[in-house]
C-alpha cells in the first residue's frame, strides 16, 4: 500500500473510531448518572456494566479470530452497527428500562466497542512499513490519544444530553449521528484489509508468544488498577460526597479524560522518540513503578487532614498523566509485537485481557467504594499495580521481530 492511500484509510479508521468512542463514554455516562439518579447503589450501577465487560472479552478473543478471516472493514463495520442498535434497544419508555434490557444493551454495545477497537489498533499495524517503529508508535499513540480524548467529550455530552433531552431523546440522537458513519464506512473503508494469508486455525486463538502473554496480563493488571476507583467509586463519590451537579462531574471527568488523550497522543515526543527508534519492555517497567508510587501517594494523601477537593484534583491530574504515557507504551507494544499475518489474533488476544482488567476492576469499584469508600479503591488500585510492575519485569528489553 503506498504512503497516500495508507493515510487515507488511517483517517477513515481514525474517524471511524473516534465517532464510535464519542457515543460509547456518553453511553456511559449516561447510565451511570441516569441510574444513580433512580437510586441505584454504586454496586448495582456497576453491574449495569457487568455483560459489556464480559461481552468484551468473549469478542476480542474470537474477534480477532474474525477480523483474520474475513477482514478488519468487516468486523469494524459490524462493530459500528452493533452500537446503533444497542443506542436503539435503550430508546425505550422510562419505565421499560429493566436490569435485564440495559443489561442486554450493554452487552451488544461492548460486542461492538471491542470489534471497533481491535479492528483499527490491528489495522494500523498494516499500514506502517516494520522498520518504521518510531512511526508506528507516534501512529498508534495518535489513534489511542485522540480516541480517549473523544471518549472524555463523551462523558460531557452524555452529562449534557441527560440534562437537555432525556435518557430517551439523548440516545436516540446518538443512534441517528452513529448510523450516518456507519453507512460511510461502509463504502470507504479499504476492502479485505487485514485478512490473513494462511487462514487461522480455531487452536490459534491463544497467543503462543511469551511477549505476549507477559504484555498482556499487565495490561489486564493496568487497567483492572484504573477503573477499581474511576468507573463507578469516582462518579459517585463527586455527586453524593462532594454535592456536584450532572454538569460538573460530567464536565470535570470529561476534562480529566480529554487530558489524559492528549498526554497518550503525545507520548513519543515526551519520551523523545525518534521515527526510526522505539520504546520497549524497559519502559513500561519504568514507568509501571511511577504510577504505583503516584497511586498509592494519592491513597495516603485522601486520608490525610488535607483539603479533599484539592487532592483529589491534583492527583487525578498527576495520575492521569503518568497512566497515559502507560497506556501509550501498551498499545504501541501489543501492536509491535504482533505477528504481521493475522495481526488481529495477537492484538484481539491482548484486548481480551484488557477487557478482563476493565471487569475486575468496575466490579471492585462498586463494592470496595461501599466498604470502604474511595480511599480503599485507591489503595486497591496500588496493589494492582504493583502487580504489573512485577509481571513487566518479565518484557523483551529489545524490539521483538514479528515478521511471521
Amino acid at each position: 500500500m503506498n504512503q497516500s492511500s495508507a493515510i487515507k484509510q488511517y483517517a477513515i479508521v481514525t474517524g471511524n473510531y473516534w465517532a464510535f468512542t464519542l457515543t460509547d463514554g456518553a453511553l456511559r455516562m449516561l447510565v451511570v448518572l441516569h441510574f444513580h439518579q433512580l437510586g441505584y447503589s454504586p454496586l448495582q450501577i456497576a453491574a449495569l456494566f457487568l455483560f459489556y465487560e464480559i461481552f468484551g472479552i468473549v469478542t476480542n478473543l474470537f474477534g480477532g479470530y474474525l477480523g483474520a478471516r474475513v477482514g478488519l472493514n468487516r468486523t469494524m463495520n459490524i462493530g459500528l452497527a452493533l452500537q446503533v442498535i444497542a443506542l436503539a434497544l435503550l430508546a425505550v419508555p422510562t419505565h421499560w428500562l429493566s436490569v435485564p434490557l440495559v443489561m442486554g444493551a450493554q452487552a451488544l454495545s461492548g460486542i461492538a466497542k471491542d470489534l471497533n477497537k481491535m479492528s483499527a489498533k490491528s489495522a494500523i499495524k498494516l499500514l506502517v512499513s516494520g522498520d518504521q517503529q518510531g512511526r508506528l508508535f507516534k501512529w498508534i499513540a495518535l489513534l489511542t490519544g485522540s480516541k480517549n480524548a473523544l471518549k472524555g467529550v463523551g462523558f460531557f455530552l452524555g452529562g449534557v444530553l441527560l440534562a437537555l433531552l432525556s435518557f430517551k431523546g439523548a440516545v436516540l440522537v446518538m443512534a441517528a449521528a452513529l448510523a450516518l458513519v456507519w453507512i460511510a464506512s461502509v463504502i470507504l473503508l479499504k476492502q479485505d484489509l487485514g485478512k490473513a494469508k494462511n487462514k487461522p486455525k480455531f487452536n490459534e486463538l491463544f497467543s503462543k508468544s511469551r511477549a505476549i502473554n507477559s504484555l498482556s496480563a499487565a495490561r489486564l493488571f493496568l487497567f483492572g488498577a484504573r477503573d477499581i476507583w474511576f468507573v463507578v467509586a469516582l462518579p459517585v463519590f463527586l455527586s453524593s460526597q462532594l454535592q456536584w451537579s450532572f454538569w460538573q462531574t460530567g464536565g470535570f471527568l470529561a476534562s480529566w479524560v480529554v487530558g489524559y488523550g492528549i498526554v497518550q497522543s503525545i507520548a513519543p515526543f515526551l519520551l523523545r522518540i525518534k521515527t526510526t527508534a522505539a520504546p520497549t519492555g524497559s519502559s513500561a517497567l519504568i514507568w509501571a513503578m511511577v504510577l504505583a508510587l503516584v497511586t498509592a501517594g494519592l491513597a495516603i494523601a485522601l486520608s490525610s487532614h488535607l483539603p479533599i477537593t484539592t487532592v483529589l484534583i491534583s492527583g487525578l491530574i498527576l495520575f492521569g498523566i503518568v497512566f497515559a504515557i502507560n497506556s501509550s507504551l501498551h498499545s504501541y507494544l501489543i501492536v509491535s509485537y504482533a505477528k504481521d499475518d493475522g495481526v488481529s489474533l495477537d492484538v484481539g488476544f491482548y484486548y481480551m485481557a484488557n477487557a478482563m482488567g476493565r471487569l475486575t476492576g468496575t466490579i471492585l469499584s462498586g463494592y470496595l467504594y461501599q466498604q470502604g469508600g474511595l480511599s480503599l479503591c485507591l489503595w486497591g488500585s496500588a496493589i494492582f499495580l504493583l502487580v504489573v510492575v512485577v509481571i513487566s519485569t518479565a518484557l523483551p528489553k529489545a524490539i521483538v521481530s514479528t515478521a511471521t
